[in-house]
């Protein structure tokens, strides 16, 4: 039967012998191997014999031979070491800017894009529209203001001319603002005539009445025009990070519409909405009807949730210290806040430091932005006198008492984290010194009684963590000390920012040891080295890597000038809390009962 078969096979014109798997892919192999051969003399030197070619040209050779040979060939230029760390910077930046935090989840998923600003009622007198943009230019250049973005609005460089009520003028001269600063010269006509605006100044420019004074002549125009009724409201926002400056700033506004009031203006209301205190004390306010608000993230994400109220009439937004709000884990809350609004808003950010990546997410979901910078954005204060001493860790108690005795009272310490504030404390007292302390672990009560005692004179040092470097007005203090070198640069820049303020002159002393990073030393070196400032030996004589690499610009991230950011800790820092939170959630879902 066999034998049979075999025969039937052998006579069939179409059988085909079986090949191996293995064998049929070395055939292909050599197959195609056999036509580059054949293609590979049109892109070799015409010199070169035949013989070489159909023997293959790279018989032998290693893959870092061929390598170097293909680019000879190629003419494929070799890429310097700063162009390779240029090159991965431009990557690590390109992934930062496709996460955009301002706009609501809504308007992302509908794709409503908004073209044209609000308008408003204000205009700029005619002289001022009437002046050529030259002018305009040269009272910039004047005050070193820079705005950046589409048809610009002109600066006015007094109060008067912004066409502000005299119940207004009357209340800025008894604070002694006589005139406008650089910030309020081109922001305050900036907020008033309706454009989106990133505000970026020193610390002690005058940033909260660029925001403020706008929102409560829009109040006032909306209660003049049609009054509000019982459960309506806001008008307009304020969105701060911490409690304490949400409280200063809302109590300003409340200062200037009792002005208003007394002086026969119709009333305007302003509700406080922050967390740890009780919401029934503001049930006035939200009964009544209020124009204006001033919140933190949590506590108004919780009351829009419970629908106390919405912000289906909110025609403005400003976030205060932006920056900070979102690095410090607001940025989820943020969105889901945009959510709540039904039509399109002004949109202002304010801070001191607003690194690049806030500033492309943001320019990108405002509509036509004015970007009005007066200095570069993280710069400190000139008018604060940086003096950087090494103090080892066990000798900073100690030492701190001999410079408390630099300048007079009131004085700020910063500690980093809350044990520390609590140890320093009870140190002062125990050495007869008046000083109090607050940190996020205390009660709003203590908090409360803190700040207000320190701001009436009462008490001689508050000791503190961040909570009090965002934004807090310390009208009289001269000197800060920085207990120890935070983690960033920015929380830096906004610590020695409590002094030094209004054109005041102020004294920052900070304590630096071996327990602070590299890079935040390097950062430290560079930033003294831009204000002026002395340089201290042991910083000096640190090596540079941006100077070995020839590169300049400092962290496109979080600001620092002393590092690129390859080497960003802070985005180092932020990535390990992603993958951390990835873990833990993987965790989580992996878990069950079987």
């Amino acid at each position: 039967m066999s034998e049979a078969n075999n025969s039937l096979f052998e006579d069939d014109d179409n059988y085909v012998p079986y090949v191996p798997i293995k064998q049929r892919r070395l055939e292909k192999l050599h197959k195609y191997a056999k036509q580059r051969r054949l293609t590979e003399p049109s892109v070799r030197d015409d010199n070169e014999d035949d013989e070489s070619a159909t023997q293959g040209p790279r018989a032998g050779m290693s893959l870092l031979d061929q390598a170097v040979e293909q680019r000879k060939y190629n003419a494929i230029p070799e890429k310097t070491e700063e162009e390779k760390r240029l090159e991965e910077e431009r990557m690590i930046e390109e992934a930062q800017a496709r996460h955009k935090a301002l706009v609501s989840v809504q308007e992302a998923a509908a794709g409503v894009v908004y073209s044209e600003p609000l308008s408003t009622s204000w205009k700029p007198p005619r002289h001022i529209r009437e002046a050529s943009e030259e002018h305009h230019e040269a009272m910039r250049r004047k005050f070193h203001i820079i705005v950046e973005g589409k048809d610009p609005v002109p600066p006015v460089s007094n109060f008067r001319d912004m066409k502000f009520p005299q119940p207004i003028l009357d209340y800025l001269k008894e604070k002694k603002i006589n005139k406008p600063t650089p910030i309020q010269i081109q922001g305050l006509p900036v907020a008033l005539s309706g454009r989106d605006m990133i505000g970026i100044a020193f610390t002690g420019s005058g940033k909260t009445l660029a925001f403020s004074l706008p929102l409560v002549m829009f109040a006032l125009e909306a209660e003049m025009r049609l009054p509000l009724t019982r459960g309506e409201g806001p008008i307009g926002m304020i969105l701060c990070p911490s409690r304490e400056l949400a409280n200063q700033t809302h109590e300003g506004l409340c200062r200037m519409a009792d002005k208003l009031a007394e002086n026969g203006y119709p009333r305007i209301n302003s509700l406080l909405c922050i967390g740890g205190i009780n919401m029934h004390d503001q049930a006035k306010a939200l009964n009544n009807g209020f124009h204006m608000l001033v919140a933190t993230p949590g506590r108004l994400m919780d009351m829009l949730k419970k629908r106390k109220f919405n912000l289906d009439i909110c025609k403005y937004l400003c976030m205060d210290e932006a920056d900070r709000m979102i690095d410090m884990g607001f940025e989820d809350d943020v969105r889901t806040i945009m959510s709540y609004f039904k039509s399109q808003r002004q949109t202002l950010l304010f801070s001191a430091t607003m690194p690049k990546k806030i500033q492309d997410f943001a320019l990108s979901a405002l509509v036509q932005p004015l970007v009005v910078n007066v200095g570069r954005a993280g710069a400190a204060n000139l008018d604060v006198i940086q003096e950087v001493e090494y103090v080892k860790q066990e000798a900073k108690m100690v030492y701190l008492l001999e410079c408390l005795q630099k300048t007079p009272p009131p004085v700020l310490v910063f500690a980093e984290n809350k044990n520390d504030v609590d140890d320093i404390h009870e140190y002062l007292l125990l050495k007869g010194v008046e000083a109090v302390a607050i940190h996020g672990g205390k009660s709003q009560e203590e908090r409360e009684f803190a700040i207000r005692s320190f701001k009436e004179y009462k008490k001689d040092v508050l000791v503190a963590t961040d909570v009090a470097s965002k934004g807090l007005d310390f009208a009289e203090i001269q000197h800060v000390i920085n207990y120890d070198m935070p983690k960033e640069i920015e929380d830096y820049v906004h610590r020695i920012g409590r002094t030094g303020r209004s054109g005041k002159t102020g004294v920052a002393t900070t304590f630096i040891n071996q327990h602070c990073s590299e890079q935040i030393r390097l950062d430290l070196k560079h930033l003294l080295r831009e204000a002026k400032q002395r340089v201290p030996p042991f910083l000096a004589a640190m090596e540079d890597p941006t100077e070995k690499y020839g590169l300049s610009g400092g962290c496109t991230f979080c600001g620092g000038l002393g590092h690129r950011i390859n080497d960003c800790p802070k985005l180092e820092q932020q990535r390990r809390q992603q993958m951390s939170a990835i873990m833990s959630s993987r965790d989580a879902g992996g878990r069950g009962d079987f």
